[in-house]
């Protein structure tokens, strides 16, 4: 299916002063994932993946983040940035990868095999992250599991499609994988995209490595949300079909405005929008601005553990 481009928003409305004079007054920095509303994205300082927020989250100097994502990107957040307070639109924007990965069953792994170095996607809960080794995104997946000896034992946790996928690039064969999915890319079918290109011949493909694997073989690219905007701004095609939230077809016509995206429906809601993501509004970024509210709050031990491999990878890079 096509997605029109979001129309560009009114210089200035209300909400959206509310918003910046809180912000002023806060002494805040606004930070967005790709697949925030647009309204939400033009509001923001910074909008990227979860390795660039990450980044960011610690590269200002002010009081407060408001993380517009899901809650595992502010908890990151919080672990990078202990004395400033770090804010949500909606506490219940989660992931469905964090709900699969329960800290308690990664304990009890570690326990029974203490050789293997685990390695944890970002999307974990902050617990997952202190059991953890090292961190990865989907961005450096592939360049963190590169970092480990060839000899050692990995999990790889949670999200199964990514880690198939990085097994296949890294040829890792001791690697056991969690079987995390998400709930948004792991039901993107190689069928319905086999269909968008037929319809659109001239198209190239775009796919985020959450993807099932029978999928990632008909995409001309392969890569996290960011990535994926940078390729599409330098493919040669004027068409390009891209699998993954749709919600980045903000960022893609900002960089892209002359080609055209076609998205491809889950087989789950028959969209491919993330329902968690989008939860967050403005109405609720002011809200949160205002009160300080939903506020991620992690315990000094849980996050200097957390703080040791998420270290690791931001140093990889």
């Amino acid at each position: 299916m096509e997605l029109k481009p979001a129309a560009d928003m009114p210089a200035v409305t209300a909400i959206a002063e509310e918003i910046l004079e809180l912000k002023r007054e806060r002494r805040a920095i606004l930070l967005a994932h790709h697949y925030q509303v647009p309204e939400i994205q033009e509001l923001a300082d910074a909008v990227g993946d979860s390795l660039e927020l990450a980044r960011k989250a610690r590269e200002f100097d002010g009081d407060v983040i408001a993380f517009c994502g899901v809650w595992f990107m502010a908890e990151t957040a919080k672990v990078l940035n202990p004395n400033r307070i770090v804010v949500v639109p909606d506490r219940e924007a989660g992931c469905s990868l964090v709900d699969a990965c329960p800290a308690d069953q990664v304990k009890l792994f570690r326990q029974r095999h203490p050789d293997h170095v685990i390695v944890a996607y970002i999307n974990t809960s902050v617990e997952v992250k202190a059991l953890s080794d090292i961190l990865c995104t989907s961005r450096n997946a592939v360049a963190v599991v590169n970092s480990i000896p060839r000899e050692q034992p990995i999990l790889f946790l949670p999200d199964a499609n990514l880690g198939n996928y990085v097994k296949r690039q890294t040829g890792r064969e001791n690697m056991k994988i969690w079987q995390g999915l998400c709930v948004v890319h792991a039901t993107f079918t190689a069928r319905r995209l086999a269909a968008a290109r037929a319809e659109h011949p001239e198209a190239l493909v775009a796919a985020h490595p959450e993807c099932p694997s029978e999928l990632l073989e008909q995409a001309d690219f392969i890569g996290s949300t960011s990535a994926i905007v940078e390729w599409c701004k330098k493919a040669p095609a004027r068409e390009i079909i891209v699998v993954t939230e749709s919600g980045i077809l903000h960022s893609l016509t900002r960089v892209a405005p002359d080609k055209r995206f076609y998205f491809i429906p889950n087989e789950e809601c028959n969209c491919s929008e993330c329902p968690y993501m989008k939860r967050n509004t403005l109405e609720k970024l002011r809200d949160c601005l205002k009160n300080l509210e939903p506020r991620v709050e992690i315990p000094e031990e849980i996050r200097q553990r957390a703080l040791v491999p998420l270290e690791r990878m931001l140093a990889i890079n």
